[in-house]
């Protein structure tokens, strides 16, 4: 028995300005869009804001920007998820490297 065909749903559009779906998130450094990204999704070695310690590629993370530049390059940054949950507690730290 033949199998039936399924309608072809069309392709989601792109996501601006990445790979993945952006929330939005307010503290009392201000209002962000914070993008959550897979270790597989990873290829490049970023160092965080947070702890100033690298984040190797294959490492789960996050990428925030301020919400109103909309993510330009310069204003995203790359946060370990431990880093960006207790910055209100601690803040970025002065590079040391």
């Amino acid at each position: 028995m033949p199998r039936r065909n399924r309608p072809q749903r069309p392709p989601e559009p792109s996501p601006i300005g990445g790979h993945g779906w952006a929330r939005a998130e307010s503290g009392p450094d201000g209002e962000w869009m914070v993008r959550t990204v897979s270790g597989a999704a990873t290829t490049k070695t970023y160092r965080c804001p947070g702890c100033d310690h690298e984040i190797r590629p294959g490492t789960a993370h996050v990428v925030a920007w301020p919400a109103a530049d909309y993510g330009s390059v310069e204003d995203r940054r790359h946060w370990h998820q431990g880093c960006w949950s207790s910055r209100g507690r601690r803040g970025p730290t002065s590079r040391r490297w």
